[in-house]
């Protein structure tokens, strides 16, 4: 097969103790899916799950033990961290049970949902969409992705992160207004669902400005530490 110009390779993250790479396809998030944080954003209750997507590019892969680089976005001036569960699907489907997710999950990482806020506000104000707050470049810095059989009890663990070696964001995964049996049921209704996939499950509260300069570091037990540094635009 031939193209009018060569393909950008596809993106992929690293998986803890293997030598190959997890492709990503798509990139799924689910909004206000922690009471607290829904509480915050101004909104209370068990809403039903919504979901959003970023592209797969927007990925900035770090390693562990190591600091990635983000760029301040351009046109903001509140530029938020959201600390998140990300789960990768290695077995696709549709219509998928609550009871059977777990045969469709591959593994798990720890993940930043990047939002330019004050453009994502805007948006929401006028009705239109906001993918331009929340599908920028670099806007979904992710560790390696730890196999399943590997991981734990996710579903228990606690989330955290840390701003210049302070805490922003403190809480546990149990907190999920739809945990990720439940997530995956609803979107897989909604899409069909196919390896490759990663689903940025919700941020707990917290969630705060950062800029130029700052340091992130954050995890979820038993994943290992997400570290990025912001750099200037």
């Amino acid at each position: 097969m031939s193209y009018v110009f060569q393909p950008a390779p596809a993106p992929s993250v690293p998986v803890v103790g293997r030598a190959e790479r997890f492709p990503v396809r798509r990139i799924y998030c689910v909004g206000r899916n922690y009471v607290e944080h829904a509480q915050e954003m101004g909104f209370t209750g068990r809403e039903p799950p919504f979901f959003f997507l970023k592209p797969a590019d927007a990925v900035v892969v770090v390693n562990e033990g190591e600091t990635g680089a983000m760029a301040y976005p351009p046109m903001t001036s509140n530029f938020h961290h959201e600390i998140e569960l990300v789960v990768a699907i290695g077995k696709g489907g549709k219509n998928i049970l609550a009871a059977d997710a777990h045969k469709h999950i591959f593994g798990y990482a720890v993940g930043l949902d990047m939002t330019r806020r004050d453009l994502q506000g805007e948006m929401k104000k006028q009705g239109r969409p906001w993918c331009i707050g929340k599908a920028f470049d670099q806007s979904a810095p992710i560790g390696p992705i730890t196999p399943a059989d590997q991981a734990g009890d996710v579903n228990k663990a606690p989330i955290w992160l840390q701003v210049n070696g302070k805490d922003r964001q403190r809480s546990n995964v149990s907190k999920l207004i739809w945990n990720i049996a439940e997530t995956i049921e609803h979107l897989s209704a909604a899409w069909e669902l196919q390896p490759g996939d990663l689903i940025y499950s919700g941020t707990p509260e917290g969630v705060a400005a950062v800029v130029a300069g700052d340091t992130l570091v954050g995890g979820v037990a038993g994943l290992g530490t997400l570290s990025v540094k912001v750099q200037g635009a």
